[in-house]
């Protein structure tokens, strides 16, 4: 084959491959604007002219590049938890009966408000009330023969070993009938708490034993809610934290509560912390059981928030071009948060009220001067986020 066939097929290839790089590699557009090189298809081919005009740059280095920027906001983000708990009463017990035995009678209803120690159930009591008055009637007898030996020690006729034998008699007849009086009051079922009794399991005659529950006593005056949070959010949950609360199945309802308790570590496995809150239940309308929404506020993190085309993407990452003193700076930056109309950011150097090219950017050149053919208004920061 010819040199010159070989020399024109090496340049179509060569021209080929280059039309594929600049349309397929992301940086190729800087690059070749870098060589001074103008390619077919490129964006720099697509540069918009400088309006009509447009001022020289200072030096004489030529017209500036017309470009849109946008302000620089702030949006502060994790500043606010929401999540799902389950509420149980203030304090609850299940109550059952020290001793077993047949229920010969309810004293309470469901539903109905009792003080502490007040008798919900009586068991059968013949046998503990036979032992009582046994142990009356031994006390008793202990203490008059005691008074009898006195009377003889008194008369020297009695010694005062006979004396004391007899004290200790009477004391432990005393203990005796503490024990009766003790078993006796156990065949009451009484309630430990004040709280609303609900439904009874148990009816006059049944035989229940110290594993039967004869009745459940919730003191509902508040509600506890049991939540968990994300371990990056431990850090900041403390007991009495302000909170609101809203029952699921009444979402317009908000209650405030605050923290009350905090565990003090993180499960392994779900990496929660499990955190409990308290609200008020003033109204008694709130039951255990049911499943509130948890709201709890924070200070936040705050970050810069830019315009989504504000970003560009290169061989090092993604960056923005900052506009200082009429030049363009190119700055990386690191993405935080994407959020439909902005993203925001982490960089060193830039914050709230710089500027940022937004359109145009693929003319920009690093320290080149810019025309701001457009400025748009600085976008409202977003709403923080939670979790």
């Amino acid at each position: 084959m010819a040199a010159w066939k070989q020399i024109v097929i090496a340049l179509v290839m060569l021209a080929v491959a280059m039309g594929v790089w600049v349309k397929f590699f992301p940086g190729a557009s800087e690059v070749l604007a870098g060589w001074d090189i103008n390619w077919p298809g490129s964006v720099v081919a697509a540069r918009p002219s400088a309006p009509a005009g447009a001022q020289q740059s200072r030096s004489g280095a030529g017209p500036r590049t017309a470009v849109v920027t946008a302000q620089v906001t702030s949006s502060v983000i994790n500043d606010r938890l929401s999540a799902i708990g389950t509420g149980r009463a203030n304090n609850s017990v299940t109550v059952k009966p020290y001793t077993a035995g047949r229920v010969t009678g309810l004293e309470v209803e469901s539903g109905q408000r009792v003080e502490a120690g007040t008798v919900i159930a009586m068991l059968d009591s013949e046998v503990e009330q036979i032992a009582l008055d046994r142990a009356r009637i031994a006390l008793a007898d202990s203490e008059a023969r005691l008074e009898r030996i006195r009377s003889l020690k008194i008369a020297n006729t009695a010694t005062q070993v006979q004396v004391t034998d007899a004290e200790l008699v009477v004391g432990n007849a005393k203990l005796a009938l503490r024990d009766a009086q003790l078993n006796l009051d156990r065949r009451s079922v009484t309630a430990p708490i004040e709280g609303i009794v609900g439904i009874l399991p148990v009816e006059a005659g049944n035989y229940v034993t110290t594993d039967t529950v004869v009745a459940t006593i919730d003191d509902r005056s508040r509600i506890k809610i049991d939540f968990y949070v994300p371990e990056r959010f431990a850090a900041n949950m403390a007991v009495g934290g302000l909170l609101n609360a809203s029952p699921i199945a009444r979402p317009e309802e908000v209650i405030e509560g605050s923290v009350s308790a905090v565990d003090n570590r993180v499960d392994d496995k779900s990496r929660t912390l499990l955190v409990q809150a308290s609200i008020p239940n003033d109204k008694d309308t709130l039951r255990a059981g049911m499943s509130f929404r948890v709201e709890v506020r924070f200070p936040g993190d705050t970050y810069p928030s830019v315009d989504p085309l504000a970003i560009q993407w290169g061989t090092d990452g993604a960056f923005v071009w900052v506009i200082r003193d009429g030049k363009a700076k190119r700055t990386p930056v690191r993405i935080v948060q994407r959020n439909t109309e902005n993203v925001l950011i982490a960089a060193e150097g830039i914050g709230a009220g710089d500027t940022v090219v937004t359109e145009g950017v693929h003319v920009v050149r690093e320290g080149a001067d810019v025309l701001v053919a457009k400025s748009d208004p600085a976008a409202p920061a977003a709403a923080g986020n939670g979790s």
